[in-house]
């Protein structure tokens, strides 16, 4: 196993121990930072989850096998925190396809609106202001639940909230053009109805990055995290086109059945074929013991937050998240007002081609070179350099051109390599506090978002002053700079947080 932070490899219970000294919970005596081992000590058996059986020491993460300690030692440390689905390789790429699958229709979800904008507007006579109320509302309910998302998540398993929010979010996607056809209030009905998805698809990225904190091993977590991301690109492409071709043959309600009709068609496979009956009850009273679970844990939050590498992740996760909305909302309006004349298929759609493979070769080459030996805190630190310097600088060269084609190459690789933030950054709060990663991530992701609205909003207003572009491609480029001097200077890869499941006897 690849060991956080350079930490060399030691068997638990290898004699070269000798006693056992004090250390603090859930590090390992190593100084490495292995997120999905946790050890209770239990009268000298092997748990796996709760009221798992002893499955010996070739049971593993989303990897291959390897034994706890040699033959005829006691094993004193255990409960290894690692779920159902980590058994079997195979198993393991089939969940890495679903999750890739489920991120691609939160995103064909989350773009249903956007994607009908004018038709509903020109439906239920909506002005542009009636429109952006609509269009906003989403935002404001995807900050509110992302940290006690990640919260419930460390406690209950992340595979669980994202089967319950996306059942939810599926069965709203459906029902919204029935009810809306029911209601005479449609602009309340479909802000409140916005408002309701982005409360429940606000959980989504913290109950994924939970997930993959516990499931999946240091060393294979950037290609996993940067497969399973790819599926934003893969929505946003499939809604774009298969949601254009269904809004012009059988109008917008056919958009929202399509994508929600799917969600549900995606929660109920990977029910039936990837969880067991009795995996799929959650009591309520367990639900509610996660909600207060932050009271009996050990986790020292105060602690945590004075820790210098956990504020440089969410300071460069606030930077990141704000400038990718930044250029997400403004990129086609500056194509359309730079290049007039240009098709609008070719600036929506080539950026996020491009950004499929350079997500996919990131997280191949961040893995790759763990492997062979590079410390993890230098590969994250360098895939953040791509995914925010040199993306900036592609960035700011787009506001220097006045080539159609360039700018559509430049535009390809600033959205490009920013997927290269998916094996920075992405995976460092879980190398960091895999017991509470769900947490920190939503605390990053909260923040990204509405410093994004206020990115956005003022991207327009240095547009309406300047009467140019290049002050919103300064103001992406500089907003990424600190976000990318705070990582490089106070980020680390070592674990920093410790869990009441993390026991040393």
């Amino acid at each position: 196993m690849a060991a956080g932070g350079g930490g060399r490899n030691v068997p638990v219970c290898s004699a070269e121990h000798g006693p056992r000294a004090a250390q603090q919970d859930g590090m390992r005596r190593d100084g490495g930072g292995d997120p999905y081992w946790s050890r209770r000590f239990r009268e000298g058996a092997l748990v796996f989850g709760a009221g798992a059986t002893n499955q010996g020491p070739s049971w593993d993460t989303w990897g291959s096998a390897a034994p706890l300690c040699r033959p005829g030692k006691v094993i004193q440390h255990l409960d290894l925190r690692i779920g159902h689905f980590s058994q079997r390789r195979p198993e393991s790429r089939v969940w890495t396809v679903m999750l890739l699958l489920g991120t691609c229709l939160l995103y064909c979800a989350r773009v249903t609106v956007p994607i009908c904008a004018v038709a509903l507007s020109t439906h239920f006579d909506w002005d542009k202001k009636q429109s952006g109320i609509v269009l906003s509302s989403f935002f404001w309910g995807y900050c509110l639940t992302q940290i006690i998302g990640g919260h419930i998540s460390d406690q209950i398993g992340g595979e669980k909230v994202l089967l319950l929010s996306a059942s939810a979010w599926g069965f709203l996607t459906v029902l919204t053009p029935l009810l809306t056809h029911l209601t005479s209030a449609h602009l309340a009905f479909m802000t409140s109805s916005r408002f309701l998805m982005g409360l429940l698809q606000g959980v989504y990225f913290p109950s994924l990055a939970s997930l993959l904190s516990q499931k999946v091993r240091e060393s294979e977590r950037a290609f996993t995290y940067s497969t399973v991301g790819t599926g934003s690109q893969f929505g946003t492409l499939v809604i774009g086109g298969a949601g254009s071709l269904l809004l012009d043959w059988y109008g917008w309600e056919s958009v929202f059945y399509f994508s929600g009709l799917l969600t549900l068609l995606w929660v109920y496979c990977t029910c039936k074929y990837l969880l067991s009956e009795k995996e799929l009850i959650i009591p309520i009273d367990y639900l509610m013991r996660g909600l207060a679970m932050s009271k009996q844990t050990k986790v020292p939050w105060k602690q945590l937050f004075k820790k210098p590498p956990i504020w440089a992740v969410i300071i460069a996760q606030l930077s990141t998240a704000s400038t990718f909305f930044t250029l997400l909302s403004w990129l086609p309006t500056f194509f359309k007002e730079t290049f007039p004349e240009s098709k609008g298929w070719v600036f929506n759609v080539v950026p996020w081609l491009v950004a499929i493979p350079t997500s996919l070769f990131s997280g191949f080459l961040s893995d790759h070179l763990i492997n062979q030996g590079y410390k993890t805190i230098t590969i994250r630190k360098f895939m953040q350099v791509i995914g925010s310097g040199v993306s900036s600088i592609f960035a700011l060269c787009l506001g220097q051109t006045s080539s159609f084609c360039k700018a559509i190459v430049f535009a390809s690789a600033s959205v490009g390599l920013q997927t290269f933030n998916h094996s920075g950054i992405s995976v460092n709060v879980q190398d960091l506090a895999p017991s509470c990663a769900g947490l920190l991530f939503g605390v990053g992701n909260t923040g990204g978002a509405l410093l994004g609205v206020i990115c956005v909003y003022l991207a327009g207003y240095l547009i309406e002053t300047t009467g140019s572009w290049i002050s919103v491609f300064n103001l992406v480029a500089a907003v990424n700079s600190i976000g990318l001097c705070a990582f490089l200077m106070f980020g680390e890869a070592q674990r920093v947080d410790t869990d009441s499941a993390y026991m040393d006897l």
